[in-house]
């Protein structure tokens, strides 16, 4: 499989426009499709930073009348790059994001990292860009 890539990661939730809402307004992704199951019962949406043939996206999943899930322990976070990782966390506590751990230097390195929460609780990372691709001691 050398030749394959991550399409995307599926996150079931309970307010899909509550979510689409939260990674479009607050972490600035753009709903790229969303995809409607009348009989089965469910609605997905694509989001990212842009078109899903280039890069991996976040595949939201509502299944009709389930508004909460049990998150369980094994997931951990979604880690997203981004250029400034202190202005993005400003702009995310402007809009009402939820950063709950503040922009700064991982323990024992000097990769600058920072976690957000969605409205459903799954954990996003942000990475300094410039470290983004070194791993956490980077």
């Amino acid at each position: 499989m050398s030749n394959g890539r991550i399409l995307h990661t599926m996150l079931r939730v309970g307010d899909l426009d509550k979510s689409i809402e939260f990674y479009t307004e607050v972490m600035g992704m753009n709903l790229l499709r969303k995809n409607e199951n009348t009989e089965y019962e469910y609605t997905l949406a694509f989001l990212g930073y842009g078109n899903e043939s280039e890069g991996a996206v976040i595949e939201l999943t509502y299944n009709w009348g389930t508004s909460e899930y049990d998150l369980g322990t094994a997931f951990g976070h979604i880690a997203i790059g981004v250029d400034d990782i202190y202005s993005t966390c400003d702009a995310i506590k402007k809009v009402g994001g939820n950063v709950t751990r503040e922009p700064g230097p991982v323990k024992g390195g000097t990769t600058e990292i920072a976690f957000v929460k969605d409205p459903d609780g799954y954990m996003i990372e942000l990475i300094q860009n410039k470290n983004a691709s070194q791993g956490l001691n980077g």
